[in-house]
């Protein structure tokens, strides 16, 4: 079933949003009044996309992720987007065009770890040119990368840009292993 641009917009904020939230708090991201919002909330549920985990806070499920376009991700998933990489596949960071910082990420987990090392203008270089969104749809990780993109809309700079990026991967490679663990027999 395809969704109206306003529902689309309010299921893409609730699952940027990576947990239960009020129906207030999605009106004020999505920027429209709460009867509509709760409205189009009401319609989502019904129609299975989303689902109340706790009295008057509203999530994401499943198949609304799917109805994204993002492919549930198994464990032989999170295993290949975590692995390491060899060195010409490995993320390279530079500070400009022809300005390497002899700085590379070899996995999803020690980009994560270099974010928080690697100086803001090279963020900002690459997050401009959509290189991380190119990296992680190389990793298999379709929905960092849409995830990525839709924060780079949002024109973050400085310091919350870093904060919020390490926060969007962080948040990543812990759904990740969290898969990779559910997935081994105990």
């Amino acid at each position: 079933m395809s969704l109206s641009p306003v529902k689309r917009v309010i299921l893409e904020t609730m699952w940027m949003v990576e947990k239960p939230a009020k129906a207030a708090e999605i009106a004020k991201e999505v920027g429209l009044g709460f009867p509509s919002v709760m409205m189009h909330i009401i319609g989502l549920t019904r129609m299975g996309y989303v689902e109340t985990p706790e009295k008057g806070h509203y999530a994401i499920t499943e198949e609304g992720r799917k109805t994204l376009g993002f492919p549930k991700i198994g464990r032989e998933s999170a295993e290949k987007i975590f692995a390491y990489l060899p060195v010409e596949k490995s993320f390279h960071f530079y500070a400009d065009v022809g300005k390497p910082l002899n700085l590379c990420a070899a996995s999803l987990q020690d980009f994560c770890d270099k974010i928080s090392k690697v100086g803001v203008g090279s963020i900002e270089f690459h997050l401009s040119r959509g290189d991380f969104e190119a990296w992680f749809t190389g990793l298999g990780d379709i929905e960092l990368a849409r995830k990525t993109l839709l924060f780079k809309e949002q024109k973050a700079s400085g310091e919350e840009l870093r904060t919020k990026l390490y926060e969007i991967v962080k948040h990543r490679c812990d759904e990740l292993a969290e898969i990779r663990q559910q997935s081994y027999p105990t």
